[in-house]
């Protein structure tokens, strides 16, 4: 790299690391609402069996039975969500409620502090204005900005979302008596659920587009790389 100009420098090795860190950006996201997406199916038919579960009706005395009235076939093929006889909550319930918050939580640290950086970034990008060979390449390269902030910010809310998703979930005992007691009852809990659902795919959504919003800098990283790449090696 070249001596005379710090600068360049500096932005060579951005166009490198910062590009390849958002090879994986525009990955992993898309994994994470795939994984959301099937929680959330995993809801939505054990909300659905219990919208359209008779009242009352004779349990197995068994501890370790499956709770008939209160068990569906896609939650126990998507996520082994089993409800027993014995009373407890199912442990897998738990699982996917430490997933969502896990999720949540990187996705609201990820998109706080990719914003952060895309705002100092898109100061210092004023600085490239005085290359006139970078001028035909400024709109890419503040559009690759721009779409990074976008995604922050999808990442940011994703986060928010599932939290919410979370407090709702809160709301329902997912104990075979608990559920019982309302299904008997009011019948709150499955519209609970599947309000829960609904920002879970909303949150999937936005993990997925801001994937592909980073996804689609792929090509422009590589020009402007390319032509910083000139400037710093110089004349042949």
């Amino acid at each position: 790299m070249s001596p005379d100009d710090p600068l360049l420098d500096a932005v060579l090795n951005l166009s490198r690391f910062h590009r390849e860190h958002e090879e994986f950006y525009a990955e992993h996201p898309r994994e994470q609402a795939v994984a959301l997406q099937r929680h959330s199916r995993t809801f939505k038919a054990l909300a659905g069996r219990w919208a359209t579960r008779p009242h009352g009706g004779e349990q197995p005395a068994v501890p370790y039975a499956g709770s008939e009235d209160l068990n569906d076939p896609v939650a126990l093929q998507l996520d082994g969500v089993l409800f027993m006889e014995e009373g407890g909550e199912p442990a897998e319930v738990r699982r996917i409620e430490d997933e969502i918050r896990s999720v949540a939580e990187q996705s609201l640290a990820a998109g706080e502090w990719l914003a952060a950086a895309m705002e100092t970034t898109w100061a210092a990008a004023t600085a490239l204005f005085g290359y006139p060979p970078l001028a035909d390449l400024l709109g890419e390269r503040h559009r690759i900005i721009a779409d990074d902030w976008q995604a922050a910010d999808m990442s940011a809310l994703a986060g928010r979302v599932l939290l919410r998703a979370l407090d709702l979930l809160g709301l329902v005992d997912f104990t075979p008596e608990g559920l019982r007691q309302d299904l008997d009852g009011p019948r709150v809990f499955p519209s609970v659920v599947f309000s829960a659902t609904e920002m879970l795919d909303r949150a999937a959504d936005l993990l997925s587009d801001s994937a592909g919003l980073v996804h689609e800098n792929e090509r422009r990283w590589r020009v402007f790389r390319q032509r910083v790449v000139e400037l710093v090696s110089g004349p042949a």
